[in-house]
């Protein structure tokens, strides 16, 4: 781990990178304190590891694909050198057309291709109650904006907490109460497999002059 770090800490990258987390209450810290949502864990993780990073906290609760299309011009201030997208948990919660939600999130990534930053997308799964043909379309939808804008794809969110179970009952040690948010355990699981991407994705960063 320590030589697929080593270029982010040259003098080249002598100030520390600026990683934006935007998403909705996933990325914001529903329901946890300080200190036990995914920004904090995932930033405790980075530092962990020797990577000079500041992680910035850009998740709003209840935020929808098309909330974060609203904000994202700008959120991308120029001192952000990379970002994560977690976007479409509340998309899927209100039975958002997958078209919808797919053209909210090519909006969000034009942006980010626009300014060259290197951009990591976080899936979300629709579950089986909105129909074969609605879970196909919007699954199928994270994979084809990455490919299409040169994004990295992630996991998806929740895949760390099923333990590759297809029963949604295998994630309940790892909610809250509310059967929706990871508790501080479910966290931590996300941050184990999300961590690496997140690595690799600042990789990707291209220190200038």
């Amino acid at each position: 781990m320590a030589a697929s770090i080593a270029p982010l800490s040259g003098a080249a990258q002598a100030e520390p990178l600026t990683l934006v987390a935007f998403g909705d209450s996933l990325t914001q810290g529903y329901g946890l304190p300080d200190g036990d949502g995914l920004v904090p864990q995932l930033q405790a993780w980075l530092t962990a590891r020797g990577v000079d990073v500041t992680v910035l906290n850009a998740g709003v609760s209840g935020d929808t694909t098309a909330g974060g299309l609203s904000r994202i011009a700008w959120t991308l201030t120029p001192e952000v050198d990379a970002i994560i997208v977690t976007l479409g948990g509340n998309d899927l919660l209100r039975g958002i057309d997958p078209a919808e939600t797919r053209a909210n999130l090519d909006g969000i990534l034009k942006e980010t291709q626009a300014r060259n930053l290197p951009t990591l997308l976080v899936p979300m799964v629709a579950p089986g109650n909105f129909g074969a043909g609605y879970k196909q379309a919007f699954d199928a939808l994270y994979p084809d904006l990455a490919a299409t804008h040169g994004a990295m794809l992630a996991q998806p969110f929740f895949a760390p907490l099923t333990g590759g179970s297809e029963d949604p009952a295998a994630m309940r040690p790892w909610l809250q109460a509310d059967g929706i948010h990871p508790n501080k355990d479910g966290v931590a699981k996300v941050v184990e497999v999300l961590g690496p991407e997140v690595l690799a994705l600042l990789q990707s960063v291209k220190s200038t002059p």
